[in-house]
């Protein structure tokens, strides 16, 4: 299967069995490589830069799978499982032009036979129960689970995920040192609309109003990425003084959380030169993470910041 963006129509495949017999091939040549791309559909150009990556990442000789699958592990019982777009016919498209050779879109139960659904589920530990974890409990399990199972299913040599859910892609990549999984894991930029919004599926949900209010997000980061040589005291300033005046207009941004964290471990970093204990900081790579709701809409975003000595 040797291929260039949209030359082929792409594939599309429903069940794990179609999927092996789709990857058997492969599996034999050491030199043709795999990538998985994962995604729960209403897919955009930021999937699109994703697919695309991991086309250049195998060459035209490789396997590009594309997974669309609505995972309700992952929904909390307040959370928008219904009404999450589901949009096959465009995601093929879209998947097609950006390189994908393979979508595999498979029921819930294909992904979980039973009733109950899975009862052995990877447990994403402290480090899950932060910043995102913490607003919504249970979700990491949720994303951890699908994604191990993912990987055995589709058996890639890479797979790419976006760094706008930085703390998943922490998680992820936990996860795939500590049980050995044998796969690169490789970070793409967050992909951003003109006005400097994060691009995501949600983005659909918001009137014009409430977008308005959402692009503080993306605001606060980019100022407080300006003011980083003033340090960390003077970036989270930055950020903190967007978010505020943002709250003064238009429709209520109510954040979660603004906070300057170590992308390893997803522990919040502080701005004084050494730790509680007088031991020198962990690291001056730094992410700030921004989550709010605007309406029914819940949107997340960060930056990543080098900021030399914390101060």
């Amino acid at each position: 299967m040797s291929r260039t963006a949209g030359k082929l129509g792409v594939r599309l495949v429903r069940s794990a069995a179609e999927l092996r017999a789709v990857n058997a091939p492969f599996g034999r040549d050491a030199d043709r490589l795999r990538a998985t791309v994962m995604t729960m559909g209403a897919l955009h150009a930021g999937h699109a830069a994703l697919i695309g990556t991991a086309r250049e990442r195998v060459g035209p000789d490789g396997l590009v799978v594309v997974t669309v699958f609505v995972n309700p592990l992952q929904f909390g019982p307040s959370e928008d499982l219904d009404r999450y777009p589901r949009t096959l016919d465009a995601d093929l498209r879209l998947a097609e032009e950006a390189g994908a050779d393979v979508v595999f879109a498979p029921s819930v139960e294909e992904v979980y036979p039973g009733s109950s659904g899975p009862q052995v589920r990877v447990a994403a530990g402290p480090m899950g129960e932060r910043f995102e974890g913490a607003h919504r409990p249970g979700h990491f399990d949720g994303v951890l689970t699908v994604v191990a199972k993912l990987l055995h299913l589709t058996s890639p040599d890479v797979s790419l995920f976006g760094q706008k859910d930085a703390q998943q892609l922490a998680l992820i990549r936990r996860m795939v040192t500590d049980l050995n999984f044998p796969v690169e894991i490789l970070a793409v930029p967050t992909v951003r609309e003109s006005d400097g919004m994060a691009l995501s599926s949600r983005n659909r949900f918001l009137s014009p109003a409430e977008r308005e209010s959402a692009l503080a997000l993306s605001r606060a980061l980019f100022a407080a990425r300006d003011a980083v040589p003033g340090g960390a005291d003077a970036a989270l300033a930055a950020a903190r003084g967007v978010l505020e005046g943002a709250a003064q207009l238009g429709p209520p941004l109510i954040v979660d959380y603004l906070a300057l964290i170590d992308p390893a471990d997803f522990t919040e970093l502080t701005s004084r030169a050494g730790s509680a204990d007088g031991s020198a900081p962990k690291t001056s790579e730094a992410v700030l993470a921004v989550a709010a709701r605007v309406g029914s809409t819940r949107l997340i975003d960060n930056v990543p910041l080098s900021l030399g000595a914390l101060r």
